[in-house]
């Protein structure tokens, strides 16, 4: 059977979307007892990063958070919008780093980190049945998105500028 590029330009897309949701689960469960809450510090979300790099990231990231909150008992709002807000997170840093526009980079951290902070409250409100918080919750989310995005996500997003043209081809060949 003759490959075609379109055929191998799909066959990389959907392998490296199941390594991003594999990698997303790698990195939840040993901390899951943090990941969920008023207070969560969820590590795997610096892999929200990665769309900026390929569009599998989207899938990857999104079945990966879908699974993570599944596996870790989440209520059915959890699942359906926790994974929706990663989803809009993914999907605004692939934007991000499709248009090019001046510091893309530090611009592509903001998606996740504000499509948690503004869902997750009331999602923690209303699946979980925290009391009325969700201004606070809007902080303490935001701030662990922050730590997971914006700190560690930035890291993650310097050593693959450096290292990474070797696993993530241009967004151009895709």
């Amino acid at each position: 059977m003759k490959h075609t590029s379109n055929t191998m330009g799909n066959t990389l897309l959907l392998t490296q979307a199941a390594v991003i949701a594999a990698l997303y689960l790698a990195l939840f469960l040993p901390f899951q007892p943090i990941a969920f809450g008023p207070v969560q510090f969820r590590i795997s979300e610096m892999l929200c990063v990665l769309p900026f790099f390929t569009p599998a990231g989207i899938p990857g990231v999104t079945i990966g958070c879908l699974l993570a909150n599944f596996i870790g008992g989440a209520p059915l709002p959890d699942i359906v919008f926790g994974t929706l807000a990663t989803l809009i997170g993914a999907v605004g840093t692939w934007w991000i780093g499709k248009t090019g526009i001046p510091h893309g980079k530090r611009l592509a951290l903001l998606p996740p980190i504000l499509s948690n902070a503004l869902i997750i409250p009331f999602v923690l409100k209303y699946a979980y049945g925290v009391p009325d918080l969700v201004p606070f919750m809007m902080l303490t989310v935001g701030l662990g998105e922050v730590l997971a995005v914006g700190v560690l996500g930035s890291v993650l997003m310097g050593v693959l500028e450096k290292y990474g043209s070797a696993i993530f081809r241009s967004r151009q060949a895709l």
